[in-house]
């Protein structure tokens, strides 16, 4: 199991929303040193906090700083974006595939050392979205899809070398992306606490919202996760820990 005491964590988006909320929840449960990434240049109070400018879109930078950082026991790929588009748009897709797909890609390859040497946590922040479209942001409910579907891949090959990666299904959230929305919101400290609370139980897939949770049982009892573990089975990979749920 991964605990957030003593460890290190890094948080992409860490700037605000759910992202400053892991970031907080994080030296709460006595991380060390946390690295937050964002695009526009920040400070933090906090000294074990360690601001990093980052764009997710661009590879070499990615690789840049992953270079700087010399160990790592959890990723947090939260940092995404949303837009609204009717799927006539297809540099919308392409946008946000870049940034929820390809950004949290290129995030895992780049520490992918370091998460093997501690033994340590890949956790991408998806969104309901992934297992249903949302009428108004199809686009970006197509690249939380493929997001969860490398998710899952990269998992039953991650075990091979002692990390775990878990997928959360995050719900409606009171954040800027979903200002939009009216609708029940949870709030982001809420989520950011479920999350961990399910990473440091080694919950592969994380429901962590009043509106999710609903969700869970049928998820992890459901054909999907089913297939999942059949499929790793049958290549001889081995299976997580909690995929037997």
């Amino acid at each position: 199991m991964v605990h957030i005491a003593g460890s290190t964590v890094l948080v992409t988006g860490g700037n605000r929303g759910i992202g400053r909320a892991l970031v907080e929840e994080a030296l709460s449960r006595g991380a060390s040193r946390v690295y937050a990434s964002s695009r526009t240049p920040w400070t933090h109070p906090d000294t074990r906090v360690t601001p990093l400018v980052l764009d997710l879109t661009d590879i070499d930078q990615i690789r840049s700083v992953a270079s700087t950082v010399e160990s790592l026991d959890i990723l947090v790929n939260n940092a995404g974006i949303a837009l609204y588009d009717d799927l006539t748009d297809r540099s919308a897709i392409e946008r946000q595939l870049a940034v929820n797909l390809f950004g949290a890609y290129e995030m895992t390859l780049a520490f992918r050392l370091q998460l093997e040497r501690s033994g340590g946590a890949v956790v991408n922040n998806l969104s309901i979205a992934a297992l249903a479209p949302i009428p108004v942001t199809p686009a970006y409910s197509i690249s939380k899809a493929a997001a969860l579907s490398m998710t899952q891949s990269l998992r039953l090959r991650a075990a091979e070398h002692g990390v775990t990666v878990h997928a959360v299904l995050t719900g409606p959230t009171d954040t800027d992306m979903n200002r939009g929305f009216d609708i029940p919101k949870t709030a982001p400290a809420l989520v950011a606490r479920a999350i961990f609370d399910g990473v440091e139980k080694g919950e592969e897939d994380i429901f962590p919202d009043p509106a999710t949770e609903p969700v869970a049982d049928a998820w992890h009892n459901g054909p999907a996760k089913s297939l999942e573990r059949q499929f790793a089975q049958l290549a001889g990979l081995p299976i997580p820990d909690g995929a037997a749920r």
